[in-house]
């Protein structure tokens, strides 16, 4: 099933992931922020709004579980958002916060 999937397929289940204290997926938040698949193997940019998160390895898993029906390679890469993509995430967070 690897050699199929489309960037669009992953985008999809990613999009269900939801952060476990904003009431936003992780696509919506700019966290996820970029999903390739190439050569059977998906990739996917994960921008944390500041370094050292304590949720970091909860928020990679969340995302690794909801691509592993495909059955293929999944490479993670982590950064650091910019400014704007803080911003942005702040908003979010403060109108979407789960009480």
């Amino acid at each position: 099933m690897a050699n199929n999937i489309t960037d669009q397929d992953v985008r999809k289940e990613v999009a269900e992931v939801k952060h476990p204290a904003i009431n936003c997926s992780l696509l919506d938040l700019g966290i996820v922020k970029n999903i390739e698949v190439k050569n059977g193997i998906i990739k996917i940019t994960i921008a944390f709004p500041f370094p050292n998160i304590p949720i970091a390895d909860y928020l990679i898993n969340s995302v690794k579980e909801a691509v592993e029906e495909f059955e293929a390679e999944v490479e993670i890469e982590t950064v650091i958002m910019t400014k704007e993509e803080l911003q942005k995430f702040l908003a979010l967070e403060k109108e979407n916060w789960r009480d």
